[in-house]
């Protein structure tokens, strides 16, 4: 079975009123970047759904892979193109049962005749083509609710086209369509989920990754590589941001008490970041931290750490458990990369007895004795910025590296 189009159908898009065409804009951008390898593809888009028509059938397959994973589509179907006649119409019908890999034993037509000018009504149509269908699989019984095989016939002024399959898309918006972003990027099993929730809303990001070497290993930033990579298959590309963060974070471990250092740590982060979301344009800094999981992120911790800055953190993951987290990161497929045996700089310089309820009277006090600022700004200009799908990327050969 050939098909010649693949129906898109919009998600939240469909309910947003004068602004919608911004929304179907951004989409058919971001499909074209996922497909833009593939060489024979076109993309028509309408206001209440769009149509990606491929001219070669390997083309056409992967392109179906890809958009699976794109927000802002509900759903989509491959369509098969015939006349607008309706023999033409029943011939292709037949075609299309057949190619079904259902086993199921309902069905029934269903009509959109865009082409008011077709000489025969919906209801004739349903009728006419039902019938057809049956004799040629009496095996088939007619079922409107809920049936195992829905054929989808949708007839225009420049032909019929045919479906009985329907995938499920992504969902959610956009990404570039509510705003961007800067993503903590820790190389963890959270925050690539939590990025990912931000996308699914809309959100385009950038991801900022600490690495500390020698004490973290190029292992480790490969890791945060192929997560920035996966990230980027969701419709937009992510670009990351590395920062040399060794000279810094040994500085916080000799002026801060060992019990206060993981707080001025994420401090010192988190003033680097916004500088860096400065830069950037970005409106938000994102984290993937889940309250009470870890002594940093106690509601006492994220209030000393949040002090240092007035832009919105942005915390998706706040009221999940691990295991919910741990089954989005499975579904998405940064699980594997994320439990990589590879640390980062928080898990290395973790103290043995960190402050749960750090008092901000005393963070300022240990603070005060050292001028962190020179080491903040040395590190967001020796920054190393990688595109998800540069040259750059590539050059970090994960297997190289065992």
């Amino acid at each position: 079975m050939e098909w010649n189009e693949i129906l898109i159908r919009y998600g939240e898009i469909s309910l947003k009123g004068r602004n919608r065409n911004v929304f179907v804009r951004k989409l058919k951008n971001n499909i074209h970047a996922a497909i833009r390898d593939l060489r024979t593809t076109r993309i028509n888009a309408e206001r209440d759904r769009m149509f990606l028509i491929a001219d070669d059938q390997d083309d056409m397959k992967n392109a179906m892979e890809r958009l699976s994973a794109i927000f802002g589509i509900q759903s989509f179907s491959p369509v098969a193109k015939c006349e607008a006649d309706l023999d033409a119409i029943k011939a292709k019908a037949l075609e299309v049962i057949g190619s079904d890999e259902t086993d199921g034993r309902t069905f029934k037509v269903e009509i959109k005749r865009a082409d008011k000018d077709f000489p025969y009504v919906t209801g004739e149509l349903q009728q006419e083509i039902g019938g057809h269908v049956l004799r040629h699989y009496p095996e088939l019984v007619v079922q409107m609710k809920k049936p195992d095989i829905i054929l989808l016939v949708d007839i225009r002024k420049e032909g019929a086209f045919l479906t009985s399959k329907v995938y499920k898309g992504a969902g959610g918006m956009p990404v570039g369509s509510n705003g961007h972003s800067l993503l903590m990027l820790s190389g963890g099993i959270d925050s690539p989920v939590a990025g990912f929730q931000l996308m699914k809303r809309g959100v385009s990001i950038d991801a900022i990754h600490f690495a500390s070497p020698p004490y973290t290993s190029e292992l480790a930033k490969r890791k945060v590589l192929d997560l920035t990579e996966q990230l980027s298959s969701f419709g937009a590309s992510v670009r990351l941001h590395i920062i040399p963060f060794t000279e810094l974070q040994q500085a916080v471990v000799q002026q801060v008490p060992d019990n206060l250092s993981m707080t001025t740590t994420r401090r010192m982060m988190l003033q680097i970041a916004d500088k860096v979301r400065e830069e950037i344009g970005a409106l938000a800094i994102v984290t993937g931290e889940s309250l009470g999981q870890v002594a940093s992120q106690t509601l006492e911790s994220l209030t000393a750490i949040n002090e240092v800055t007035t832009t919105p953190i942005l915390r998706p993951l706040i009221a999940m458990d691990k295991l919910e987290i741990i089954e989005i990161s499975q579904k998405i497929g940064t699980y594997d990369i994320s439990i990589r045996p590879f640390e980062d700089c928080c898990t290395i310089f973790t103290p043995s007895n960190p402050k749960t309820k750090p008092k901000l009277e005393k963070v300022h006090h240990y603070e005060s004795f050292f001028d962190f600022q020179p080491l903040i700004d040395e590190a967001v200009k020796n920054r190393t910025v990688i595109e998800a799908d540069s040259e750059e990327k590539n050059h970090y050969d994960f297997e190289d590296l065992l």
